[in-house]
């Protein structure tokens, strides 16, 4: 076994690996660029080694560093984790030459494989189901024009050497195969310095389920069940579970003996990923395999009991798999949350800046339930602009589905994050929706369901009724604080404060009266609801937990003037608790509007200026691209909402903006 290993990656994904490599008893060092110097998995490495400027493309995928590092530390292994490195033949070539042993598959199983065009000739090969498509290289949008008029639209372009939704564009018609062409190229190239496609059938109404593969060195092979990875936005997952609402045991095994077919054809020997597109028939086609840790991993680890960082580092070091086919059992469902740094009601456009407040959900066992957070930063840390936008990964395991979708709800309320921008209210909105809790999915999920983007929906019903008990308790205790105030004109004792409480919640109004108790705060509704509401929060506070009733509960608050804004179960409103007569005064106030900004094309997020698409004195229809944004490795095509004539441009290409700054103005 090795005594140190180097993880040539950054974020959570290296944070993960040095967790298990502590309990291994494998000393650790870290790689870091200019950006990451006090990030959280340099501090926790037993060392870290500095390799260079911000871009990834001058840092984090320079082979030559990395071996460096390993060479001044007198690291045996390397964790290429996933992203950057992890999927290039020639990292594991440059190790092996250097005597550096490579955690992960083979360089020719990586080869086969790790190329989306390759991969895909080899499963046919292995007879493993596949999607029509053109596996060629294509050289020109006119070429993909030609392909897609063959295969029939809709169809999807795939960078090669693709991965995390990057290079990647569905489109539905030739126009939208030549613009899609070129966005998916340059993406690649900027992501992978490899810019080939290539086109293929995109399966309508499909379910994305993939496959968890390891092997070892010796010929064994074995799968861990699957994964559903449905719920995605720009082909970018968003929330996986395991096992898939969809599969039976028949279809299970069907996909994971092909997934083991294939593996074994390339001699794999580490953890890789076999992804399909499966139909709502349980019909499946082989999409592409990864060879490397899935950011998705956690869900097979938690229903299956095992470390799967564990098992690549033994079987990279020689050791035979400690599992037959046959010791493999899922256990109860697990569902994982991506935690973005992006906008949800702004597009999910990315977000950048300091971590103000990050207060994640305790972990560990909670009744039948666990929760688990794997993450890479923490308070103070500074999300930047040169990596994957994603904060943490929010992972809950029950016995049931239902169980472990109300786990990740409750968790999801608990989780604090200020600062910056993030997607917790969108993910807090998706635990709660129908068709989510009833397992009708499909990768058009959050576009069928979300047409028109997303916005925070106001509480109706139960969910408002429980914030505004919430804002009632809030508004209780910071009263009784109070009267604790000294040299107060009159003796706390003399002052009553009065029972009755109108709560404002948004334009929902309650009436209540709000007492204390020997045992917490009574909160009685006109209606003759009554709930007891225990909390040991304090003001000050981002997240309230405590019980409403018999039942635990966790709300996000942040103060305004003269109230909260809450957050709960996905819905979010403004609440201001008065008493009568101050209620009837707040409702002759009058109300501000804010200025709208119409006639301006503002940066929606922190970004570099790729491209200027018109001129001054341009005419443009609605939907004409104007601008292209590049953040965090995507590419963001801005276009305009309304017909109009350019008037003035105040960005250049190459500029880097700050969001909302102007780009161009309308006459």
């Amino acid at each position: 076994m090795f005594d140190k290993i180097l993880i040539a990656n950054r974020g959570e994904i290296a944070c993960r690996i040095i967790k298990t490599a502590r309990r291994m008893g494998i000393k650790t060092v870290a790689v870091y660029s200019d950006a990451d110097r006090d990030a959280l998995h340099v501090a926790m490495a037993d060392e870290a080694v500095h390799i260079g400027p911000a871009a990834a493309a001058q840092s984090y995928l320079v082979i030559d560093k990395i071996v460096e590092a390993c060479r001044q530390t007198g690291a045996q292994a390397v964790h290429p984790g996933y992203g950057f490195l992890s999927e290039r033949e020639a990292f594991p070539k440059a190790l092996e030459a250097a005597g550096i042993v490579f955690i992960g598959p083979n360089p020719g199983a990586i080869a086969a494989m790790g190329d989306k065009i390759e991969s895909k000739k080899a499963a046919s090969a292995a007879q493993v189901s596949t999607v029509p498509g053109f596996l060629g290289v294509i050289e020109s949008p006119e070429h993909a024009v030609t392909i897609a008029d063959e295969i029939g639209y809709p169809v999807m372009i795939k960078a090669s050497a693709g991965g995390g939704g990057k290079g990647m564009r569905i489109a539905h018609s030739a126009d939208e195969v030549a613009e899609g062409f070129a966005r998916a190229r340059s993406e690649a190239a900027s992501s992978f310095g490899d810019d080939r496609v290539f086109v293929e059938k995109f399966i309508t109404d499909p379910r994305h389920i993939e496959i968890q593969v390891i092997g070892d060195k010796h010929g064994n092979v074995v799968y861990l069940g699957e994964r559903e990875c449905s719920i995605q936005r720009r082909n970018q997952k968003v929330i996986e579970e395991a096992p898939s609402p969809l599969l039976d045991e028949a279809t299970r095994r069907k996909m994971g003996e092909q997934a083991v077919a294939l593996a074994k054809a390339v001699n794999y020997d580490s953890a890789g990923t076999v992804e399909f597109v499966a139909g709502q028939d349980k019909s499946f086609y082989f999409l592409e395999m990864n060879t490397r840790l899935q950011v998705e991993h956690p869900v097979t680890e938690m229903i299956t009991g095992i470390d799967l960082v564990e098992l690549m580092i033994r079987v990279a070091a020689g050791e035979t798999l400690p599992i037959a086919q046959n010791d493999v059992r899922l256990n109860g469902w697990a569902v994982e949350s991506r935690v973005y740094a992006e906008d949800p009601t702004r597009n999910f456009l990315p977000s950048i800046g300091r971590l103000t407040t990050y207060r994640p959900p305790e972990e560990g066992e909670f009744g039948e339930a666990i929760v688990r957070n794997d993450t890479g930063v923490e308070e103070g840390s500074e999300i930047a602009i040169h990596y994957d936008p994603m904060i943490a990964k929010l992972v809950t395991w029950a016995p049931t589905r239902a169980e472990a979708i109300s786990s990740q709800a409750q968790a999801l309320d608990a989780f604090a994050i200020d600062g910056i921008r993030h997607n917790i209210p969108f993910l807090s909105a998706l635990m709660h929706h129908p068709r989510w809790q009833e397992g009708r999915l499909s990768t058009g999920f959050i576009a069928e369901e979300f047409p028109n983007g997303f916005e925070a929906p106001k509480p109706e019903g139960e969910v408002a009724r429980r914030m505004a008990a919430v804002a009632a308790a809030i508004d209780h205790l910071q009263n009784e604080r109070k009267r604790g105030i000294s040299g107060q004109m009159r003796e706390p004792y003399l002052l009553r404060f009065e029972q009755e409480r109108v709560v404002r919640l948004g334009e929902e109004r309650f009436e209540a009266t709000v007492e204390t108790t020997n045992d917490g705060v009574v909160v009685a509704f006109a209606d003759g609801t009554e709930w007891m509401v225990e909390s040991d929060w304090l003001p000050g506070e981002p997240v309230w937990a405590g019980t409403i009733g018999d039942e635990p509960a966790a709300v996000q608050v942040r103060p305004l003037l003269n109230g909260v804004l809450l957050n709960h179960a996905g819905a979010a409103a403004e609440a201001r608790v008065y008493t009568k007569r101050e209620a009837e005064l707040a409702a002759l106030m009058p109300v501000k509007e804010v200025a709208g900004s119409g006639k301006q094309l503002l940066c929606p997020m922190p970004g570099l200026v790729k491209s200027i698409m018109v001129t001054p004195g341009q005419e443009v229809k609605a939907g004409e691209p104007l601008a292209i944004v590049e953040a965090m490795k995507m590419e963001n095509v801005l276009r305009a909402e309304r017909d109009g004539t350019v008037q003035t441009i105040q960005a250049k290409e190459g500029d880097s903006l700050a969001v909302d700054a102007v780009i161009l103005e309308f006459a």
